[in-house]
């Protein structure tokens, strides 16, 4: 806990005692907002945002533009 009283007393002779009310009302203003838009963004959502596994997983995504899908890369037949 004395920690939090060295950090009060270096933000009271940076700011000024004068700017400290503005300074707390200005941080209780915005974590209120904070915490409102949080709960706006989560209204539409359900509790659960995982859809109902199927017990399937994933497909394999397909392999990049210059390997087979057995994993070879493949070299373009060239006519001498």
């Amino acid at each position: 806990m004395p920690d939090w009283g060295w950090i009060v007393l270096a933000v009271a002779v940076v700011f000024g005692a004068s700017k400290l009310p503005e300074i707390a009302r200005n941080l209780g203003r915005s974590s209120g907002e904070f915490k409102k838009g949080l709960k706006e963004g989560n209204e539409g959502e359900p509790e659960s945002a995982a859809p109902p596994s199927s017990g399937v997983g994933p497909a394999p995504a397909a392999p990049p533009p210059g390997l087979a899908p057995d994993g070879d890369e493949r070299r373009p037949e060239t006519t001498l």
